[in-house]
């Protein structure tokens, strides 16, 4: 079976997202893995959405987080690397945990950062997701 991986990117983020590219490239080089990344868009508040067709704010929230992967995909392409790729809206740590469960991928590759104010305060992206995670061992998260 072949193993996957889930890449989250977050553009405001550069250099955990090179960072994350970094070690999926090593991974790749080393076994078979599926890659897919992941862009997830903040919900837009109730005052915003009244302004758009429901459908429309979709579509444009998609076609922003297709924007917001090109860089990654073009990283790993460059590294020879294939991926797939997908936007959703949510919430970050909860959108990533429940796409790599409804993916299948046993790995979530986060990169490294530093943390800043909101993750010295509220935890990093990675301890959320490790938290939301819980004790149950089926998906393995690399990064910071």
């Amino acid at each position: 079976m072949r193993r996957r991986i889930l890449v989250p990117i977050d553009p405001t983020e550069p250099a955990r997202m090179r960072s994350a590219i970094e070690q999926v490239v090593r991974i790749c080089r080393q076994e078979p893995v599926a890659v897919r990344l992941l862009r997830v868009q903040p919900a837009v508040s109730g005052h915003v959405a009244m302004f758009f067709d429901p459908h429309e704010l979709r579509e444009l929230q998609h076609s922003a987080g297709a924007e917001e992967l090109q860089l990654a995909r073009n990283l790993l392409a460059l590294a020879g690397v294939s991926c797939t790729s997908t936007v959703v809206i949510g919430r970050s740590a909860e959108s990533i945990v429940s796409a790599a469960r409804d993916f299948g991928c046993d790995r979530i590759v986060l990169g490294r950062s530093e943390p800043g104010l909101a993750g010295r305060i509220f935890g990093s992206l990675a301890q959320q997701v490790r938290q939301l995670l819980g004790a149950s061992g089926d998906l393995q998260v690399i990064g910071s």
